[in-house]
């Protein structure tokens, strides 16, 4: 009608409590292996009431509550094609997460590294072959040089545009990068050459 199109919003206002505005679906082989691994590694909580079988017996629906966002589950039937996950998530203590996947069997893929000062980054991929990338916050000195803040905590939009004009690759960036080109050849079906166990119990 010649007059600005309004824009769809959506509101924590409507999302249950325990989920976020988007929440990931996994459907895998040995889902419940996999949910075991999420709870070794990040302290998920089952929520056994949406558990759900098809009439085949296999999982049709069970969710895993990470921090904030509920995670869902499937089990990927005979015929479907293999849909690896790619997933963010931000952590207490990068390295202390890292060494719980280890011992479930993930790869590390990038080692923490520091990004931009204000956070520490890695990535590892599961045994399920989902490529997760970590992130802690790291604590940052008020007023430091990484502080580019106002005193009314506001942004400050002119020193942003400046470092964006200025930036250039460093070696932790080369690293980021490189890691990740190296690791997506390897998003392969796990179960390509026959079944194989995941558990980590």
């Amino acid at each position: 009608m010649g007059g600005v199109e309004r824009r769809p919003t959506v509101t924590q206002l409507n999302v249950r409590t325990g989920y976020a505005t988007v929440n990931p679906f996994l459907i895998t082989r040995d889902a419940d292996g996999l949910m075991r691994f999420l709870t070794d590694v990040f302290g998920g909580v089952d929520h056994p009431d949406a558990r759900t079988m098809d009439d085949d017996g296999l999982l049709l629906h069970a969710e895993l509550q990470i921090g904030d966002t509920t995670v869902m589950f499937a089990e990927r039937k005979p015929g479907w094609p293999f849909t690896p996950a790619l997933l963010q998530v931000y952590v207490e203590d990068v390295e202390t997460t890292l060494e719980r996947a280890e011992r479930g069997g993930a790869e590390v893929i990038t080692r923490p590294t520091d990004f931009f000062g204000d956070h520490v980054f890695s990535r590892f991929l599961d045994p399920w072959r989902n490529l997760w990338w970590v992130y802690s916050v790291a604590a940052a000195p008020e007023g430091g040089e990484n502080d580019t803040s106002g005193d009314d905590g506001s942004v400050d939009s002119a020193g942003d545009e400046s470092s964006a004009a200025d930036w250039q690759p460093t070696p932790q960036l080369t690293y980021l990068h490189d890691t990740l080109l190296d690791a997506f050849p390897r998003l392969q079906d796990p179960y390509a050459a026959g079944p194989t166990s995941h558990s980590s119990s």
